[in-house]
């Protein structure tokens, strides 16, 4: 019997289980299983990581606390129509397929909120069980966009070829319903990364795009997130290809870098002006305000519909397009 699950701040708030201010409600309540040890992965940017220092308490820069189930169910049952979804993220120790099994069940008496679960490669048994228990999306994080970098930073007990597998795996059992993430600014470059979406996206796999960030206590925190304007050519790119407007063959690349999105210069400045492609990507109906980014910015992922002012910012950033 599972007794506690972590909470992420943002959510607790909207769930009457503590105060704070929220400059942006979220509109995904996330919850991560508890666990006293660390993560038995060991991927470099995380601070639950096996050989992570960083407080345990946090995922990204989201500090998530442990509440007894019982009074999340309780809040979650008078709240949940505040939300749109619920998000249960994992991470990896023995029995944890058991435990998300579980917090489905005291969820899904709850609330009647889809619920995604984002979690390391399960076995097609497991899928299956989530599955019939009533998960509607399942989400296997890639992060890395290409093999050579997730071996350097994900690597100790992943693979690539058996992300790739397990992705293939969940869409037999979940169908359409299955997403990815992918880490902007691990070291890849802008071609690397928009050929990885665009074959993520062949494989029929929804792909939510984060920036790097970095977390005291993680082997990366040196490393500085991306640079702004490479990011938003990537989340343009990103939308240009899963709305089905342009392929990555249809795009010019020089040493790496996006040259030319291949599209009329009027119509991409129409698509930029939507403020679309630069709002929080993945499963539908998530935001994850300020996940990896502060409210001070600069804002990678958009948690709301840009604001004019915003889209100057976001035209500035982008430069001549």
């Amino acid at each position: 019997m599972i007794e506690r699950v972590r909470v992420a701040f943002g959510t607790g708030v909207v769930l009457g289980m503590w105060e704070g201010q929220l400059e942006v409600r979220p509109t995904t309540a996330h919850f991560l299983t508890y666990h006293e040890g660390r993560c038995r992965a060991n991927c470099k940017f995380c601070p639950q990581a096996r050989e992570s220092t960083s407080d345990i308490r946090r995922l990204s820069r989201v500090i998530w606390s442990h509440c007894r189930l019982e009074k999340v169910i309780e809040a979650l049952n008078k709240h949940s129509h505040e939300f749109n979804r619920i998000c249960i993220q994992a991470v990896n120790f023995p029995g944890v397929v058991d435990e998300l099994c579980e917090l489905v069940t005291h969820m899904k008496k709850a609330s009647s909120l889809p619920i995604s679960v984002s979690c390391q490669p399960l076995r097609s048994k497991d899928f299956r069980k989530l599955a019939r228990l009533g998960v509607e999306r399942i989400s296997i994080a890639l992060d890395a966009a290409t093999p050579e970098l997730f071996k350097r930073v994900k690597g100790d007990g992943y693979t690539w070829d058996g992300h790739i597998k397990a992705l293939k795996q969940a869409r037999i059992v979940f169908g359409n319903f299955v997403t990815t993430h992918l880490i902007v600014g691990l070291g890849e470059s802008e071609e690397e990364m928009i050929r990885t979406i665009q074959f993520l996206h062949d494989m029929g796999i929804t792909v939510g795009l984060f920036a790097f960030t970095p977390v005291p206590g993680t082997p990366l925190y040196s490393k500085r997130p991306p640079d702004i304007t490479s990011y938003r050519k990537i989340q343009l790119s990103r939308f240009l290809i899963v709305s089905g407007k342009k392929r990555v063959e249809q795009m010019r690349f020089l040493n790496g870098r996006l040259a030319d999105f291949g599209m009329d210069r009027e119509a991409l400045k129409r698509i930029v002006r939507s403020g679309e492609p630069f709002r929080t990507s993945g499963c539908p109906h998530c935001n994850r305000p300020f996940y990896n980014e502060s409210p001070r910015g600069p804002l990678y992922n958009y948690p709301r519909r840009p604001t004019s002012d915003d889209l100057k910012v976001i035209q500035n950033e982008l430069g001549n397009l």
